[in-house]
């Protein structure tokens, strides 16, 4: 026979109408009080998925290293599409943004959410503990096995970039990439090096280079960038950044050094921010749609019994100047 809140309100010593307030997370009730019914529920076999609690605050988690807006726009924009799905479904979301010497359970505590959306990189260790809170939960822009999460093609993204630049006829192409803890990064890398399997054509590893530990990003892709052309032998013939970020810096570290975009090197990025159609020249890039991955991640979030725990946006190439060679 299957429990029944009857049942609940027995063993917890609580009545009924109590018991219904608990497991659905309403007002009224000492936190105490609250976490008795439910551990009450959950030693009676009470079905999972009625424990489910009703969302009503939502807190948006962002490492420290993705805060600055202006330098990296892209987690802005994915924050906007979680507030918009937030506002249509009567949820009131927060921010909070955490670095691994912070104690992030204290921080949870303050915003006091019904559940967590985890964006972008985090340490093992604080992922860990989120997920002990045993609060409904949803990586964006991050995976993790086991749990939802909502993420760009990112490997299909940068085998697409790759073959447009083989499509230049570009052959020696360099990869500007950052720390490979990072889900996106890593995955980003890996379809760069998928690229070159495809295409029938060696890949060379001392092309691939990444930004140095500590330093930031813009300052890092330019001294990636120089590593490049300073390397004896050949020089790469077109680059391919992991973000726009670090394209626009190294495509101002070429211009620099006195050489032609794109005619002696062509440069590609990754997330169509706004400053890539306004660089000169316009920078070729990966378009996503980031608004649409932080609504994803609250719809995931809400759905009861998703049919995937991943779900995976596409991603459009967009060909702009400093790819493209203009013919006579």
């Amino acid at each position: 026979m299957a429990t029944t809140i009857r049942d609940i309100a027995r063993v917890a010593s609580v009545s009924i109408g109590t018991v219904s307030r608990a497991l659905k997370n309403q007002p009224g009730l000492s936190e105490a009080t609250r976490e008795r019914v439910v551990a009450a529920a959950r030693q009676l076999g009470y079905d999972a998925a009625q424990l489910r609690p009703r969302i009503r605050r939502l807190t948006f988690l962002l490492h420290r290293q993705h805060n600055n807006f202006a330098v990296s726009p892209f987690f802005s924009h994915v924050l906007h599409g979680v507030e918009d799905a937030c506002r249509e479904r009567g949820i009131v979301p927060s921010v909070l943004t955490a670095g691994p010497t912070e104690d992030v359970i204290q921080q949870m505590r303050l915003h006091a959410p019904d559940a967590v959306a985890i964006a972008g990189f985090v340490e093992p260790e604080t992922l860990t503990t989120l997920v002990a809170m045993q609060r409904p939960l949803v990586l964006i822009d991050l995976w993790a096995p086991g749990l939802r999460s909502v993420n760009l093609d990112n490997a299909a993204g940068a085998m697409l970039a790759m073959r447009h630049l083989f499509e230049q006829q570009r052959k020696r192409v360099a990869f500007i990439g950052g720390s490979l803890a990072h889900f996106s990064i890593a995955q980003r890398a890996l379809g760069y090096r998928q690229a070159f399997f495809e295409a029938g054509m060696l890949f060379d590893p001392s092309l691939e280079v990444t930004i140095d530990a500590g330093v930031d990003p813009d300052s890092g892709a330019a001294r990636a960038m120089h590593r490049l052309l300073d390397a004896p032998g050949p020089h790469p013939d077109a680059v391919f950044a992991y973000n726009d970020a670090a394209a626009l810096a190294a495509l101002r570290a070429c211009l620099a050094r006195g050489l032609r975009v794109p005619e002696d090197i062509a440069i590609i990025g990754f997330d169509d921010i706004p400053a890539a159609a306004h660089a000169t020249p316009p920078l070729s890039t990966m378009s996503v749609d980031k608004e649409a991955l932080g609504r994803c991640g609250v719809e995931l979030l809400l759905e009861d019994a998703p049919a995937e725990l991943e779900v995976r946006l596409p991603v459009q190439l967009i060909a702009r100047a400093s790819t493209l060679v203009k013919t006579p």
